[in-house]
């Protein structure tokens, strides 16, 4: 999971390209602002983890025994040592994108590492960046409702009210997006805090009473209860798994914050409180079986002080739900860079954090999705069965980019990085396992999130490929052209034309079509290319190459990190400085708007064709993607078959 939330850390400061934006704000204020952002996800998974593990475990017997009990708890805690800790802390954390993490930043990283042939990186890239979708509608349905569903417990009257308000909270969090979160994001971190410090505290009495439960700290527990209990192990299993799920965002959040802070924040804050509060649900459960219907909210007291935590964990999962929702900004607006999506219109909510942003048409996307889940589904029980597919998808495919970055960049001997990945692969694959035992319970909705993403990645990676060769095939080498027009110039007129293309070897086709149809050519021109490095960020010294190619033509590329929004008008300044003289007021930029229509053999299915043309139709103007000022556009039209 990524996260754009606005923190203490300054996202503009990381124009170095080596993620050393960290070390502008204090240890503390990152340590603070990575628990409010980095553990919302995780932090509120004893909300459900237990009861649903332990309701697993329990299988047809009913009444949960204390094998079970202890059983579930061990399998939790070591589930957050292993995966959690050894796995992300320890050993993902330092396989950065020049201080970056995420699973696209580690498809980049991977690609740059095998060079040619990275096909299957950016698979495996396009199928955990899909999977996180379905990470991002599931997170805001069950952590909210969830929450909400703690009322209950208060009093059954608020029952029929649950899932009404739950919508309610989901469609104002939705709807405040395109106001950006930094105001409230102030408020994450001193909120997680308040909230890891209640969950052990309340945990420390229940423990004190039956203080056998602390067996569980003992892995052989976890080990005996999948030995004795087959196939009800393996289901209980897959339940277990929504103790780890958010584990993702300790890497992906690694770009905002640093590593020393989030590792901080685990291991003193937010290990030691999930690790009392699991083994304090156990306690309870040990001394009275019946509590295991709601055993989160009944380790507090009756009255104000339930009705309280209803308050206190509502708060949190809606910190949860924030934290995935910018991630789904966060990850379009790579997938976006890297060539996986189209153009969409990406809105600044900060002038101080470049990472604060808003993209309409994937915010309604999530609130149409989750809404629908939520009246799907009703119940977070019901709903954590379709929870955990999709992240152990993710940990999956984040481990085997892992080994190729330790085996290629570490340069480790691939026995060596082999040794290293494989347990934690064989892991997550049996956790992948175990959840996909929950597919016809509701595990086929992050699967059907994901395949529809996936389909949509493919298909536009693959026809924007197959439509740049038909173009190269058809469009006239630049240097024969240029060489033709110095030799005989046409009408000359005052000004400098700018001509945007993706192939700075062929002549731009608003170049060509300008020629043929106003048979003038401006005094200087530019063929400028937009480009998008497999790296976060570029240091500003590298953003601008200039490249003389006659005395009226020249070639300017702009590279980006894919972690950038693309803004044209202020890399060319940097041009000026570099000795292009040009008036931004007395410059034209031409574009070229390609209509495109199916042609009989396109390299492509007719109906991924049609898909294709339709992402295409899509997506946002160049103009407004590229941040370039409209009146100082010309648009030329082109019929292009595909």
């Amino acid at each position: 999971m990524t996260s754009d939330v606005a923190v203490p850390a300054p996202e503009t400061a990381a124009t170095n390209g080596h993620g050393d934006a960290h070390t502008t704000a204090g240890f503390g204020a990152l340590t603070l602002g990575s628990i409010g952002v980095v553990y919302g996800d995780i932090g509120t998974s004893p909300l459900y983890a237990f009861r649903e593990a332990v309701m697993a475990a329990s299988g047809a017997e009913g009444a949960p025994t204390s094998a079970a009990v202890l059983g579930v708890v061990s399998l939790i805690l070591w589930a957050l040592i292993v995966v959690v800790t050894l796995k992300y802390v320890v050993i993902l954390l330092r396989a950065d994108n020049n201080g970056e993490g995420g699973t696209l930043a580690l498809m980049a990283l991977a690609q740059r590492a095998v060079g040619t042939g990275g096909a299957t990186i950016v698979m495996l890239g396009i199928i955990s960046g899909a999977l996180f979708y379905g990470d991002a509608v599931i997170t805001p349905a069950l952590s909210v409702l969830s929450a909400i569903e703690g009322m209950k417990d208060v009093t059954l009257t608020f029952e029929p009210y649950v899932v009404p308000l739950t919508v309610v909270i989901l469609v104002v969090l939705f709807a405040v997006q395109s106001r950006g979160t930094a105001r409230v994001a102030a408020f994450f971190g001193p909120v997680m805090c308040v909230w890891f410090a209640v969950i052990a505290t309340v945990a420390i009495h229940p423990i004190i009473q039956q203080p056998q439960v602390l067996f569980a700290l003992n892995p052989l527990y976890a080990v005996s209860f999948m030995l004795h209990h087959g196939i009800i192990g393996f289901v209980t299993l897959g339940a277990v798994f929504l103790a780890v799920t958010g584990a993702e965002a300790l890497y992906a959040d690694l770009g905002h914050f640093g590593k020393r802070p989030i590792q901080t924040a685990w291991l003193f804050i937010v290990l030691p409180s999930l690790a009392l509060n699991y083994l304090g649900q156990g306690a309870l459960v040990l001394a009275d079986p019946a509590a295991i219907d709601s055993p989160f909210f009944q380790l507090f007291s009756q009255g104000w002080m339930r009705g309280g935590m209803v308050v206190l964990a509502t708060a949190a999962t809606v910190i949860a739900s924030q934290a995935v929702i910018t991630g789904a900004y966060s990850l379009t607006r790579q997938a976006i860079q890297l060539g996986l999506l189209p153009r969409f219109e990406i809105r600044h909510t900060s002038e101080a954090h470049s990472g604060q942003i808003f993209i309409p048409r994937i915010n309604q996307l999530l609130l149409v999705a989750v809404v629908l889940l939520v009246l799907l589904f009703r119940s977070s029980s019901a709903l954590a069965s379709a929870y955990g597919i999709s992240v152990t998808g993710t940990m999956v495919v984040t481990a085997m980019m892992g080994f190729v970055v330790i085996w290629k960049v570490w340069r480790w001997s691939p026995f060596a990085a082999a040794a290293l990945i494989a347990p934690f692969l064989f892991l997550d694959l049996t956790f992948l396992a175990a959840n996909l035992l929950k597919v016809f319970e509701g595990g086929w909705v992050p699967l059907a999130l994901g395949s529809l993403m996936i389909l949509l990645m493919y298909t536009w990676r693959r026809g924007s490929r197959l439509l740049f060769e038909k173009s190269r095939k058809l469009e006239f080498p630049l240097a024969d052209l240029v060489a033709m027009l110095e030799k005989r110039p046409p009408q000359r007129v005052p000004g400098t034309a700018v001509f945007l293309t993706s192939d700075p070897l062929s002549a731009p086709t608003a170049l060509m079509h300008s020629l043929k149809h106003y048979k003038v050519l401006h005094e200087k021109n530019v063929i400028l290319t937009i480009e998008t490095a497999q790296t976060p960020r570029i240091d500003p010294a590298e953003r601008v190459k200039l490249e003389a190619i006659s005395p009226t033509f020249s070639k300017v590329t702009l590279k980006f990190g894919f972690m950038e929004s693309p803004n044209v008008p202020k890399a060319l300044a940097i041009a000026r400085k570099l000795g292009w003289q040009f008036d931004i007021m007395s410059t034209s930029f031409f574009l070229s708007r390609r209509a495109l229509k199916p042609a009989a053999h396109s390299g492509m299915p007719r109906w991924q064709d049609r898909l294709f043309i339709s992402l295409s139709r899509s997506a946002n103007d160049a103009t407004d993607y590229f941040q370039i000022p409209s009146g100082r556009v010309v648009e030329v039209g082109t019929q292009v078959t595909i």
